[in-house]
């Protein structure tokens, strides 16, 4: 048996990277997939490797800046299997990368709006279904860069700091509903990590070098497992807590200020 086997998942942004990684490991372990993402090709493929791996998904085109996207996404777990047990609040959408006094009041809500309120959106939603079942798991994502305070991700931080906020409000409040909240913050090599690589040679082995482990992390090998631990009856007693999933990169942290940025200006 599966350590997911009559499960249901919402799985957002499961068209790539962390997410896809999650997908194909709940897939495994026997959970029923609605996965909600935004773009519609890279969503219908990690729906058809479900399937081939032998498990069930259906796709949900979903922009989670719009609320009535993130209800239907959690609306077609229950039309379409019944209930809904596990919400993995994954996706993002990312701003430019540019200095804090740069950033715009549209990237600032647009950020808010792809991280907080997608996933303040969905667990409100997840509630009753959740409850009517006796239960459930939720499982926000988090960010080193907030700990550090990374370069050009002044909104990105933001929200983040948010969501641990409000993973650790829904962790206290929904408790009584044996409902467990969670956070993780992972890094690992998807979307962005290949971005960078490609704009920036060497960045991989000087990222894999960071880390006590030495080595960037996998979606599926290194990080799924860890949403899988809290999405699963392993993490019965455990609710409120933030996770890092980055190879030990949280104990030396990172400087990333950019080197064209002088220490001092007057």
């Amino acid at each position: 048996m599966g350590m997911l086997d009559n499960k249901i998942a919402l799985i957002t942004g499961a068209g790539g990277g962390i997410g896809r990684g999650v997908a194909r490991r709940f897939a495994r372990e026997g959970a029923r997939l609605v996965l909600a993402e935004i773009d519609p090709v890279s969503g219908a493929a990690v729906a058809r490797e479900v399937e081939e791996l032998g498990g069930q998904a259906i796709f949900v085109p979903t922009d989670v800046c719009q609320k009535a996207d993130v209800l239907a996404a959690v609306q077609a777990a229950v039309t379409t299997y019944g209930g809904l047990d596990i919400l993995v609040n994954n996706a993002f959408v990312p701003s430019p990368n540019v200095l804090m006094e740069e950033k715009t009041d549209a990237m600032l809500a647009q950020t808010l709006n792809g991280t907080i309120w997608a996933a303040w959106w969905a667990m409100q939603a997840a509630l009753p279904h959740m409850r009517a079942r006796g239960g459930g798991k939720i499982v926000n994502f988090y960010s080193i860069d907030v700990d550090v305070g990374a370069w050009m991700h002044a909104d990105y931080n933001t929200a983040k700091a948010g969501i641990l906020g409000l993973t650790r409000s829904a962790a206290a409040e929904w408790g009584r509903f044996n409902i467990t909240v969670n956070a993780i913050a992972p890094t690992a090599m998807g979307a962005t990590f290949q971005k960078l690589c490609d704009e920036h040679p060497g960045f991989a082995e000087k990222s894999a070098a960071l880390r006590p482990l030495g080595r960037s992390g996998d979606p599926e090998r290194d990080i799924a497992p860890a949403v899988l631990f809290l999405a699963s009856e392993l993490s019965c007693y455990m609710t409120g807590e933030a996770i890092h999933v980055d190879g030990g990169l949280h104990m030396p942290g990172y400087n990333s200020r950019p080197a064209h940025i002088p220490v001092r200006e007057y």
